[in-house]
């Protein structure tokens, strides 16, 4: 059997990969470095004596998961476990980027991630315990002024995967939603975090080791929703608690 990770060269990706590879969980990486990818395959197949393989993809581009599935099918994989961790953001006001650019965040953050999830249930519905792991974020707990799109994305992420936990009730899959809050990855480099935010962060970051722990812990202990972290866990609930304009104004002064 075989555990599907897609953003697996770096980061949490990365580091749930190694967290099932110690469980003895063949590895399938999915990513668009094939550099990064070969460097992890040979580390986690050295370090821990399992099979991995990796397909280097634009995780973004239109029909992607059908390319995905295509790949593990025609080298009759079979996949137990699915981690849709791949996923991005980027920091400043809506119309500072263009609609190709918010196309590719929504594109990757929900269409792949739906179209995985739809792609392979055939199979993992025939597994006799199956596993998804789907990656939100602690923004998806409130609208975020300067991650507007962003934040949409991963409220839906939460949204999605709740439901499909519900209606997969009388399978053997189990959906699990994991919302980290902010992790010592490369996401803030990627998304031009401002200082500010960056300062903010530091306080309450968490590695990217310790939400894989986590994570993994929490898709086999089949629970639907998780949020990696004291702190994480307590700024979802006030943000659920204080009034929105509140929560608002405070969010879009960090990312100024």
């Amino acid at each position: 059997m075989y555990a599907l990770i897609t953003g697996a060269s770096k980061g949490i990706g990365k580091e749930i990969a190694i967290e099932l590879a110690k469980q003895k969980y063949n590895l399938l990486l999915v990513a668009r470095s094939e550099g990064l990818l070969r460097e992890v395959a040979i580390e986690l197949q050295e370090k821990y004596g399992v099979k991995v393989d990796y397909l280097a993809v634009d995780l973004a581009a239109v029909d992607v998961a059908r390319q995905v599935f295509d790949w593990v099918a025609k080298n009759q994989y079979e996949v137990s476990v699915l981690v849709n961790n791949a996923g991005y953001g980027s920091v400043g006001n809506f119309d500072t980027y263009s609609i190709e650019q918010n196309r590719d965040m929504m594109n990757l953050n929900m269409a792949t991630l739906t179209e995985m999830c739809h792609v392979f249930l055939p199979m993992l519905k025939r597994q006799s315990k199956a596993y998804i792991m789907n990656i939100a974020s602690s923004t998806a707990y409130q609208a975020l002024p300067k991650m507007a799109v962003y934040a949409a994305t991963k409220i839906y992420v939460l949204n999605f995967s709740r439901a499909l936990k519900h209606e997969l009730t009388d399978t053997s899959v189990s959906v699990t939603c994991i919302s980290p809050g902010a992790t010592d990855t490369g996401f803030n480099d990627r998304a031009a975090v401002p200082a500010k935010a960056r300062k903010a962060a530091e306080k309450v970051a968490m590695t990217p080791e310790v939400v894989a722990k986590i994570s993994v812990k929490a898709m086999f202990d089949k629970k639907t929703e998780v949020i990696p972290g004291i702190v994480n866990k307590l700024g979802a609930f006030l943000a659920w608690l204080a009034p929105k304009s509140i929560t608002e104004n405070v969010a879009a002064g960090i990312y100024q």
